[in-house]
């Protein structure tokens, strides 16, 4: 099988990188817009632009994206192009190579009204540019005839590039008082999680199966919660004290409740989802490894 990867040196997509050691008998290309800092292999691809790519091509694992949530209400036409053109491309691209296309969305495509779990049915209602420009992005995978599986996804965190476990683990180890928001709700992810359901869906075959998935761990919480668990974790968690989001004015509107209802995606491809507390000592430990803050 090859394998097209874009964005593969962000948090997912090194993820990505990860296991697909385990898959020696897989052929991966491994795209961004700039080399990798620690040299792993990486091939610059335009995906902003219609793409033309010679030979076989089995799938495509669609990792990049303009996540600057607050960046994107000034520069709405950038993250258009990101999260909306290129996913466009991108899906052109399957179908002219009869490839699967695995795309990664957000739970920014709805407005955070819900009060239960988000099913994957639901109308999305997106309240900020970032989310504006996702859903876009999935419209033009829907509506360009590839196969397709898009997963929503949320509150995403890993041991590499920029993160809010890493933030808060520098932070409560700087400060003696970290003020975290406690009335936005919805579930962590831990990136290698993510990726570990993508590569069980292209070995399963989305044959019969396309569609949009949602795909976070187990479990519900605040930023609070999450930020004390994290701090916890180096015996910091007595710094995190919880306040309002109307306490951090911004100009982008978060969703207050965003979970996620796995439902679909654990009857179809991935029947045990790890719970984001049992993840995320998993990352931390990985992160403590490889790095110091």
């Amino acid at each position: 099988m090859k394998i097209l990867v874009t964005g593969a040196n962000g948090q997912l997509g090194n993820e990505v990188r990860i296991l697909a050691k385990q898959y020696s008998d897989w052929e991966f290309i491994f795209s961004d817009i700039s080399q990798h800092p620690d040299g792993e292999p990486t091939e610059f691809l335009d995906i902003t632009s219609p793409i033309a790519m010679e030979g076989k091509l089995d799938a495509i694992i669609n990792c990049a994206a303009y996540t600057n949530v607050d960046a994107a209400e000034d520069n709405e036409e950038l993250a258009y192009k990101l999260n909306a053109t290129a996913a466009g491309n991108l899906a052109q691209l399957a179908k002219t190579k009869g490839a699967t296309l695995i795309h990664i969305s957000t739970d920014y495509v709805f407005d955070g009204k819900h009060t239960t779990p988000c099913k994957e049915n639901d109308k999305p209602c997106p309240v900020s540019a970032y989310g504006r420009t996702k859903l876009s992005g999935e419209i033009a995978v829907q509506e360009s005839g590839c196969r397709y599986a898009i997963i929503r996804t949320a509150w995403l965190y890993s041991e590499f590039g920029k993160n809010f476990m890493k933030t808060m683990l520098k932070l409560t180890k700087e400060r003696p008082l970290v003020n975290v928001v406690d009335d936005q709700v919805g579930t962590p992810t831990y990136a290698l999680d993510l990726a570990k359901a993508i590569f069980t869906i292209l070995i399963k075959g989305i044959e019969g199966k396309e569609g949009i998935y949602h795909f976070s761990n187990e479990g519900v919480c605040s930023w609070y919660d999450f930020a004390k668990e994290i701090a916890s974790l180096e015996g910091n968690g007595d710094k995190v004290h919880p306040c309002t989001s109307a306490e951090f004015p911004s100009k982008v509107v978060r969703p207050a409740y965003s979970v996620l209802d796995k439902t679909k995606i654990k009857t179809a491809f991935v029947a045990d989802v790890p719970q984001w507390k049992e993840s995320l000592k998993i990352c931390y430990n990985n992160f403590k490894k490889s790095s110091t803050l």
